[in-house]
């Protein structure tokens, strides 16, 4: 996400460019990019003040926003940016970047919802994203967690973020984390939306076991009228239509 500038991150998302093959590519994305029509952005503080209204103007559709990380930090620019967006037009959802090694998934996910990650049906509200991915601080990789450790701590997350607010969370991820790190599980992607990073020209190769992608932040230099200068770009996989369903719990 663009709460860091992390050489790791970047290498491991702009990396499954070469390892994938277009042919891996079009087996494991379910419906082709070709599809994804529907434009969206992701941001924190990073991105400093942002003119939503000009950035609704230049065509985007939805946003992700950084809520949360770990168990004590609210993203200092979230209340502005969350309320903003809404008020602008855009369909918006909040995101926690995960720390598995400082607390419980119940911990984060209760510390989620208590900050913004709320919902309601008033069709501009996505449920929130758990953003899992390579550790930019100390503790390794994988937090230090082994596969079956990432696995219950994630199921934790989830199951306690559904309780709070009757919603599935978003899941952000790279495939290579995920496999790595979870083992290859397949567990959440018949109710959680996958949200992919991979920084190339087409999703790739998905996560084990994830039939189709939801959202694809296809690049992290994306420019977009109202935010200086660069901001993550996403796609939707679908119409704009098919976005709200989620938004509202119909689809």
């Amino acid at each position: 996400m663009t709460r860091t500038t992390s050489p790791l991150r970047r290498l491991l998302a702009s990396g499954l460019t070469v390892l994938a093959t277009a042919a891996a590519a079009l087996v494991a994305t379910a419906t082709p990019a070709a599809a994804a029509t529907v434009p969206g952005i992701d941001v924190s503080h990073y991105q400093g003040t942002i003119n939503w209204t000009s950035v609704r103007n230049a065509g985007i559709q939805f946003a992700f926003i950084k809520a949360t990380e770990g168990t004590s930090y609210k993203d200092p620019r979230f209340n502005t940016n969350y309320v903003a967006a809404y008020n602008a037009g855009v369909i918006r959802g909040a995101y926690h970047f995960a720390r598995p090694n400082i607390s419980s998934g119940a911990t984060q996910a209760n510390y989620l919802a208590s900050n913004g990650g709320a919902w309601s049906a008033d069709s501009r509200t996505l449920p929130a994203a758990l953003d899992l991915e390579a550790n930019p601080y100390s503790g390794g990789y994988c937090y230090g967690l082994s596969t079956s450790g990432m696995r219950s701590w994630v199921q934790d997350f989830l199951n306690t973020y559904r309780s709070r607010t009757g919603r599935y969370a978003v899941i952000y991820t790279t495939t290579s984390w995920w496999n790595q790190c979870t083992g290859s599980w397949g567990g959440p992607w018949g109710n959680h939306p996958l949200w992919i990073a991979r920084w190339a020209s087409s999703p790739g190769t998905l996560p084990a076991g994830a039939p189709f992608w939801s959202f694809w932040q296809y690049t992290s230099t994306g420019s977009v009228s109202g935010i200086s200068g660069n901001v993550d770009r996403n796609y939707w996989n679908g119409d704009r239509s098919r976005l709200i369903a989620l938004a509202n719990n119909t689809a």
